[in-house]
């Protein structure tokens, strides 16, 4: 549709319109029928589509936008309100729910469960004689967290390895104990064993997981680019 005519349509519902041009716009609608008929279409479906584009913001950027669009092709004539089918406004309904959509998509941070993807636990080789091993690592892969935390925990009692650490704080962050998930990846990242790089990835997940976005960048940006899954440290960055 034209977006002069939406422009006009929508001003005269929002009570947007000069006096002379509202009484100009209310004379046609009393004298033509298919205008009339057009405008009810309008408001009809303006307000099927209320609970989708309500957001009074968005609307006003929608506006803006198609202001915008329509001053670039602006005459030098006053403008008038231009008759067109009621069909017209079934596009126009397209053309705001889509418009609602992109708004919403590019207003949106990332999300946690678009991140969190962590490698599985192999233990098995070397916890043939480890009861408590085993136990933790297929608790870990089958995503029982809540039941491999105190696996985690009683081997830890034992031996404070930097790798039962990593997976210990993964178990947690999954079972959402933010809090004891961080002071494990803090622990190790203040180390110096391989696990460093994906502490920290992990300390920043954590953080985008409680939607803090400003600490979770920069934690990314403590990142080494030698960090083996970089690309995605890097496709966070961009998303935030």
């Amino acid at each position: 549709m034209n977006e002069e005519q939406y422009i006009v349509f929508d001003q005269y519902q929002q009570g947007e319109l000069s006096p002379q041009a509202q009484l100009s716009f209310e004379k046609d609608l009393a004298e033509n029928r298919e205008l009339a008929s057009a405008f009810e279409t309008f408001q009809e479906v303006q307000g099927q589509l209320a609970n989708k584009y309500g957001n009074e913001q968005e609307r006003n950027a929608f506006v803006a936008n198609m202001k915008a669009i329509s001053s670039q092709q602006a005459k030098t004539t006053p403008p008038k309100v231009v008759l067109f089918k009621p069909w017209m406004y079934a596009v126009a309904a397209s053309v705001v729910v889509l418009m609602g959509l992109f708004v919403s998509q590019f207003n949106s941070n990332p999300n946690f469960e678009d991140f969190n993807q962590h490698e599985n636990a192999y233990f098995m080789e070397r916890s043939e004689a480890n009861e408590t091993l085993k136990k933790a690592e297929i608790a870990f892969n089958a995503k029982e967290y809540a039941t491999a935390i105190p696996f985690f925990e009683a081997l830890l009692k034992v031996n404070k390895t930097p790798e039962i650490q990593y997976f210990y704080g993964i178990a947690l962050l999954e079972n959402n104990k933010i809090e004891k998930s961080e002071v494990v990846f803090e622990a190790l990242r203040s180390g110096n064993s391989i696990y460093v790089n994906k502490a920290i990835w992990s300390l920043a997940l954590a953080k985008l997981k409680q939607k803090d976005y400003t600490s979770c960048k920069e934690i990314l940006l403590t990142i080494p680019a030698d960090y083996e899954n970089y690309d995605q440290v890097q496709d966070l960055l961009q998303q935030l």
